[in-house]
Formats: structure tokens, C-alpha cells, sequence
């Protein structure tokens, strides 16, 4: 059974082996425009800030002495 995909760019079927060079994408075009969209930050993955604003400030991280000097 041969395993068929579509291109996340295009939407073009791909079959998914080997064979296909740039894969799951259909062609280097649509590779480097997700690229792309990647480095312009059109696509990013949320994540949950581990700390708050509220709680850094209670902290201290804004005071000068916080940061190392040489």
C-alpha cells in the first residue's frame, strides 16, 4: 500500500517514500516557502510563559543587581 500525503504548502498529493526528495512537501518551492513562514513567525508553537509578569516583578528579575557583572 503505497502511503499518500498532501503537501502542507499546496495541498498536492505526495507519495511519501524514498523517492520523494523533499517530502512530506511536494517540491523545494514549497519547502522554503514554510521556511519561511516559520522565520516570519506565521507559524509558531504556543507555549505557556512558565513565569508571570506579576511574579517576576515580585522577584526582583527588574533590578539592576540581578544581572551579573564582569
Amino acid at each position: 500500500m503505497t502511503t499518500r500525503v498532501k503537501c502542507p504548502t499546496c495541498q498536492t498529493e505526495v507519495i511519501w517514500n524514498s523517492e520523494s526528495k523533499f517530502r512530506p512537501f511536494c517540491s523545494d518551492r514549497c519547502k522554503l516557502i514554510d521556511l519561511g513562514d516559520w522565520a516570519s513567525e506565521k507559524h509558531v508553537i504556543p507555549v505557556e510563559p512558565e513565569f508571570g509578569h506579576e511574579t517576576l516583578d515580585v522577584e526582583g528579575y527588574d533590578e539592576s543587581s540581578f544581572f551579573k557583572e564582569d
